[in-house]
């Protein structure tokens, strides 16, 4: 009975870090839709009022998946806190960096997430890495260089706000998996994205003002598809994942966005995209296979509290 009992225990944990990986993925590829969809937005919206209006509209359509009950257990002050870091501080100054450089620059800068989220996790004396996810997080890196290319349209100011949004991610990373313990990951991003949305809103005001009414056409449809597809599914299904991996696994997913965003990037805005490009895409996927492959399935916290959805 003990050996079958261990047997199943051990089949659910394999079945979860499956269910995790798969979740953190297709979150990746999701959004590596945002940035090209940003940019589109971009040419209607400035990038305060375009934060204020993805999250309000995102907000309510995802709250409609999650419980009364579960949003009230997230309403708590540090998911809040996060909520206002990532989705309102974060997602501003990425917005404004994507305004100012190109899509495949923008990409390589996000690319520095996965490293960050390490040194952040080591400085917290909290590292799950080993020479092999360290490895797999420089391939990576290395990759996301050679999709990246030499990217036109790029500036120093888009460059150094795209990396303050990279710094606010990567803390977001680490930080997440203690926010989700024992809360449904769906309730904790609609509280997040609220916070971030209430705490840009003044700002958004104070500097621009009310919109224009969009008319319809590239900068409409970029903001419709950055406000459903590229919010609703893939910040709640890196919750999921972030809930039940550590931080350095869950970061090296994110390069996936960076991966889809350099190669929309090409075919939609003209970026380059050749050998050197493809040969990166190949050292991308290594090194994310080596680094989530490498670290432990599961926060210590998080073992008998991840929460179900």
């Amino acid at each position: 009975m003990q050996r079958t009992a261990v047997a199943s225990e051990n089949s659910c944990v394999h079945t979860d870090r499956r269910n995790a990986f798969v979740a953190l993925a297709a979150a990746g590829v999701i959004w590596g839709l945002t940035i090209p969809f940003s940019k589109l937005a971009l040419g209607w919206l400035d990038p305060l009022t375009l934060t204020v209006a993805r999250f309000a509209v995102a907000a309510p359509l995802l709250a409609v998946f999650a419980t009364r009950a579960s949003l009230r257990a997230a309403l708590h002050p540090r998911v809040i806190w996060w909520g206002a870091v990532f989705y309102g501080f974060g997602v501003a100054v990425q917005n404004a960096g994507i305004e100012r450089t190109s899509v495949t620059h923008a990409a390589l800068i996000l690319a520095a997430v996965p490293a960050l989220v390490a040194l952040m996790a080591a400085a917290r004396g909290r590292s799950s890495s080993t020479p092999q996810s360290w490895a797999g997080c420089l391939i990576a890196i290395a990759g996301v260089g050679l999709v990246a290319g030499s990217a036109g349209g790029s500036s120093a100011a888009g460059d150094a706000l795209m990396f303050a949004s990279a710094i606010a991610s990567a803390a977001y990373v680490v930080a997440q998996p203690g926010v989700l313990a024992g809360r449904d990951p769906v309730a904790v991003t609609v509280v997040q994205m609220g916070a971030g949305a209430i705490v840009t809103l003044p700002f958004a005001a104070f500097a621009d003002g009310l919109p224009t009414a969009a008319a319809p056409g590239p900068a409409l449809w970029g903001f419709v598809g950055l406000a459903v597809l590229g919010s609703l599914l893939p910040f709640a299904l890196y919750a999921y994942g972030q809930a039940r991996v550590v931080p350095e696994v869950a970061g090296a997913f994110v390069n996936l966005e960076p991966l889809v965003g350099a190669a929309v990037g090409a075919g939609m805005f003209g970026d380059p995209f050749g050998s050197a490009q493809l040969a990166g895409t190949l050292a991308l996927m290594a090194g994310i296979a080596l680094t989530a492959l490498s670290a432990e399935a599961r926060p210590a916290q998080q073992t008998a509290a991840a929460p179900q959805h």
